[in-house]
């Protein structure tokens, strides 16, 4: 009877705490309260069924000291108290979910639910054959004979439980205590329950990293480690490694200082677990956890400065070889056949690879080290950066050249292995490199300076190297394998190299200050020689060389890098770079790809239009910056100013307008936030081109790819230099869009979702955003024909479809509207802000409010959940900025309506993600008058509610207790929701005719 017992107990678990529809909430709080009066019971049945069980199989049911016991046996449950065991965990688990921890779990209850979490550690028990009465196993034909029942000769009720059986044993003991472990349950006697934990962590960890005592004794530890893991259940192990990130997270901080736990030996068995798991997703997760650690150790380091070399000195060594070990992870030198199984083509959806995932959880690691141990991670990083560089450098002299090819000759296969392993080895190390720069400045660049000088003098002989020697374009034994490693080192001594741009700033600054510029410049400039080459063999179409784009997009980057961050005075008269200028400006058909050309582009405009760091403004030289950033963006420009008006229709023009367009969009951006001079430089290089693009723009109102693209644009030019354009030229911009965008063409273009068109009209809308934000008067006379277009012309047309971009556009216009221009509709005074019931409320184009705000009610009577997430926020932002919901005519015509439909809403059920977002809405517009709310609103809401009686009616109003906070009024709404579907419930199920007493 006992399993029977605990599967109605279980079912009552479930059934009662979350029940159906079917219930009252009167009811659901009695069977609660109910139940939760037995669970002290009920913990105490389980605990006995657990306890009773264990001792039985293993003769004692002490708790485990704090290591496992060299003689210790495997306990062997019989199949039926394992399924009991299973059924009083599931129970357990289930319980655990819903019930006050904290005052539930007893000491006994926890060293049962650990006892049985040691099944998952056990290894399979290899089956024995079964003796004959003379004590000889029965073979049949050279094979043991097993037992008809099922192999142990045993009655059913005590045949042993089989492996998976025990496993699962394991993983339903892990649930529950990864229940207690993630509710962060603190019970009475708290310092005992911490330890316990503790020790019984320490314990499993042992059991589960302890090497197999029948071992073939050559093999070393970690290789019987990593293969006990391999036998284990894999869910066991996710189960356990949970249980250890929330051991660490949770309580680390709090058993770290008690002397009965052994820290770093758990700290030595963590690394031992992690560093043999059987599979690349576990060791990830177990990374995370050391992660954990080292925030926590960083943390900790920050708020005890005095003593911090005391408390780092203890885990010093733990942290130096856990730095180590990651690195050797990353190698292929020493883990190639287990790197190259992690997929490096397909992207997740975070956009990386199976492999850049762990490469980049491994460095966040390294890094996170770094930032304790500066000097160790460094001085483990570089010898083994430098012994691939050594490989990589020396390739030169294996090049030979044979006319206009040349050949890498290196061709044994044992050869090209160790190159292939060395190359993927270089460029994960440059990655780590790169990470690593943020730990070289700010208050650490000058004590750290010589590493950091060190590094980037290397990284840019590497650059150097590879662009002089063009690796890229030498044939190789093993093409598909060698050219992909070559040139991803390439491009990651590039990247890494732009990862200094910081510190290169900081140096610049500084030798501004000591006026000796010579290592400085000597970095520059040979960056720059190690870039531009790449650039240029891609601009000049006579060049027969090839640069991959991934190559040509680093060396793009660091050039934008060094131009934007770094700045120096000088960059833009080297040689290397007046000839990117040249190549640019003059080459018209050059073959740059769109991308790098963006990129090019910023690059020689930021160097002409940023200020110089560290100079007065009277050394900054604008007047000549000025006029060559005309003629740049003249040269850039030629082209698109140059197009007929009215266009002629030629298959090159498209190109010409969305390729320039997008040019001048990127320089408007990457000055957004820059002084007044660069924006002021930059729109007076601009000014024709954006006179060109309002006049072509009618022309083009019917291609919706280049108008997409105008808009953008424009979009960007309001953004970041709605100043410079000026008044009178912007209002001729926005009444030219007006007048073009009429009723039909929004919606020729809106019913198109998800086309080109609709992005069009949102891309207007944001537009428009950015126009009614504008503080002061400027543009006030706008928002009547703004807000005419809204709600005339843009919202007829998407109100009753779905059109959900354009829908969040044009509300969120909406709002800025009323957020922004307030006084637009409520002229404010001195009498009106002294009397709170709104008499001397001054109102103005009450019309166009009042639509607004009918708007917004209609939205929420629509399925669209964001929209009404969206919606709801602003109504709530309106009314703590302006006091919405106490204006006169929002009180006297639109709130009840308001309240009324967010109640429905709640009935139906139909937006049940917003649930606490829709009651406290209704809570502060309940709020305004709650006296009117309780009095009025409520009997007339009930009395239209249809499906009640009058019985049922008054019930739901008496329940309905008028209080007057938050938490109170939460619960009344609930109820009132609740008892209201269960009425309607139990009504809609009675057969018709049916007498109600």
């Amino acid at each position: 009877m006992a399993p029977l017992g605990l599967v109605l107990l279980k079912m009552t678990s479930e059934e009662l705490v979350c029940p159906r529809e079917d219930l009252s909430v009167a009811r659901k709080e009695e069977l609660r309260k109910l139940l939760l009066e037995q669970i002290p019971t009920m913990l105490n049945l389980l605990t006995g069924i657990l306890e009773s069980v264990w001792e039985k199989h293993s003769g004692s049911g002490t708790t485990p000291p704090p290591s496992p016991t060299s003689g210790e046996t495997a306990v062997v449950l019989g199949s039926e108290s394992g399924a009991m065991c299973s059924l009083a965990l599931e129970c357990l688990a289930h319980l655990f979910s819903w019930i006050p921890l904290s005052s539930s779990i007893t000491p006994a209850l926890l060293a049962s639910i650990f006892h049985f979490a040691r099944f998952g550690c056990q290894l399979p028990v290899k089956a024995k054959p079964a003796p004959t009465s003379n004590g000889d196993t029965t073979t049949t034909g050279g094979n043991t004979a097993l037992p008809a029942n099922g192999g142990t000769g045993l009655p059913r009720a005590v045949q042993p439980v089989g492996q998976s059986e025990r496993a699962r044993l394991g993983v339903l003991a892990m649930s529950c205590i990864n229940e207690l472990m993630c509710k962060n349950c603190v019970p009475l006697d708290f310092e005992e329950f911490l330890l316990r934990i503790s020790q019984q962590t320490f314990f499993l960890l042992q059991k589960l990293t302890q090497t197999n005592s029948h071992s073939n004794t050559t093999n070393t530890n970690t290789h019987t480690v990593k293969n006990r893991l391999q036998e284990l259940d894999e869910s066991y192990l996710e189960k356990f490694t949970d249980f250890l990130r929330l051991f660490v997270s949770v309580h680390l901080r709090r058993i770290e200082s008690n002397a009965q736990f052994p820290l770093v030996e758990f700290l030595g068995l963590l690394f031992k677990y992690t560093f043999n798991q059987p599979t690349h997703e576990g060791y990830l997760a177990c990374l995370d956890i050391w992660s954990i650690f080292l925030d926590y150790m960083t943390t900790k380091i920050r708020s005890r400065l005095a003593d911090s070399d005391s408390v780092l000195n203890r885990y010093k060594d733990a942290l130096v070889l856990l730095l180590r070990e990651v690195l050797n992870r990353i190698q292929f030198r020493s883990n190639q056949t287990q790197l190259e199984e992690l997929d490096d083509e397909t992207l997740d959806d975070d956009k990386q690879t199976e492999w850049q995932r762990y490469l980049r959880q491994s460095l966040e690691v390294v890094a996170k080290v770094m930032e304790l141990l500066p000097s160790q991670t460094f001085s483990t990083l570089f010898p083994v950066l430098q012994e691939d560089l050594d490989i990589y450098l020396g390739l030169q002299q294996f090049i030979v050249t044979n006319g206009s090819s040349r050949r890498l000759n290196i061709t044994a296969e044992a050869d090209c292995r160790k190159l292939h392993c060395a190359l993927r080895d270089l460029s994960s190390l440059l990655q780590a490199v790169g990470r690593l720069a943020e730990f070289f400045t700010g208050d650490v660049f000058t004590a750290r300076f010589s590493d950091a000088l060190a590094i980037v003098q290397r990284l840019v002989e590497v650059t150097c190297y590879g662009s002089q020697i063009s690796l890229y374009d030498v044939e190789t034994a093993v093409p598909s394998v060698l050219k992909p490693d070559l040139i991803d080192v390439h491009a990651q001594s590039l990247a890494a190299l732009q990862a200094y741009s910081h510190w290169l700033a900081q140096f610049c600054s500084e030798v501004q200050r000591q006026q000796d510029q010579t290592r400085f410049a000597n970095l520059i400039t040979s960056s720059m020689a190690a870039t531009t080459p790449l650039i240029s063999a891609k601009v000049l179409p006579c060049r027969t060389q090839q640069v991959p784009e991934k190559l040509l997009l680093s060396a793009c980057h660091l050039l934008v890098s060094m131009a934007t961050t770094v700045r120096p005075v000088f960059l833009v008269s080297l040689p290397p770079v007046q000839n990117i200028f040249n190549l640019i400006t003059e080459n018209h058909n050059h073959q740059l790809p769109h991308e790098a050309h963006v990129l090019v582009c910023r690059a020689l405009s930021n160097m002409l239009l940023l200020p110089w760091p560290c100079l007065p403004e009277s050394e900054q030289q604008w007047p000549s910056r000025s006029s060559s950033h005309g003629r740049l963006v003249s040269t850039l420009t030629q082209q698109y100013r140059l197009l007929p008006r009215p266009p002629a229709y030629h298959h090159n023009n498209k190109t010409v307008m969305q390729q320039t367009l997008s040019v001048l969009r990127d320089l408007v951006q990457s000055i957004s936030g820059e002084s007044t001079k660069s924006r002021q430089i930059c729109y007076q290089s601009l000014q024709e081109s954006v006179q060109v693009s309002l006049a072509l723009f009618p022309h083009y109102i019917q291609q919706p790819e280049i108008t997409d693209e105008m808009l953008s644009f424009f979009l960007t030019l309001f953004q970041a230099l709605r100043v410079q354009m000026g008044v009178a030229f912007t209002e001729q911009i926005i009444q030219t869009f007006l007048n073009m965008f009429t009723r039909e063409q929004l919606a020729i273009s809106i019913l198109q979702e998800g086309s080109a068109g609709s992005k069009v009209v949102q891309k207007f809308l944001k537009i428009l955003q950015v126009v009614v934000q504008e503080p002061g008067q400027t543009f006030k006379p706008l928002l009547p024909s703004i807000l005419s277009l809204c709600m005339e012309q843009v919202y007829p047309i998407v109100a009753e479809r779905s059109c959900p971009d354009v829908k969040a556009e044009m509300f969120e216009l909406l709002f800025q509207i009323l957020h922004q221009n307030w006084r637009f509709f409520f002229k404010s005074s001195v009498l009106s802000s002294v009397q709170r019931d709104g008499a001397g409320e001054l109102m103005e184009n009450e019309a166009q409010f009042t639509a607004a705000m009918q708007a917004f009610g209609q939205s929420f009577l629509q399925p669209d959940i964001h929209i009404f997430k969206q919606n709801l926020s602003y109504l709530e932002v309106l009314n703590t900025k302006h006091k919405l919901y106490h204006k006169k005519l929002f009180q006297s015509s639109m709130l009840f309506h308001f309240i009324n439909v967010l109640l429905q809403v709640l009935l139906h059920k139909s937006h049940d993600l917003l649930q606490d977002d829709i009651t406290v809405a209704v809570y502060n517009m309940a709020a305004v008058n709650f006296h009117t709310f309780y009095s009025s609103f409520l009997p007339e809401f009930l009395n239209g509610c249809q499906g009640l009686d009058h019985h049922q009616r008054a019930t739901l109003a008496r329940n309905f207790t008028p209080e007057r906070d938050l938490p109170s009024f939460t619960q009344s709404v609930y109820r009132l929701v609740n008892d209201l579907r269960y009425y309607r419930l139990c009504n809609g199920s009675l057969p018709p005719g049916t007498l109600k007493l």
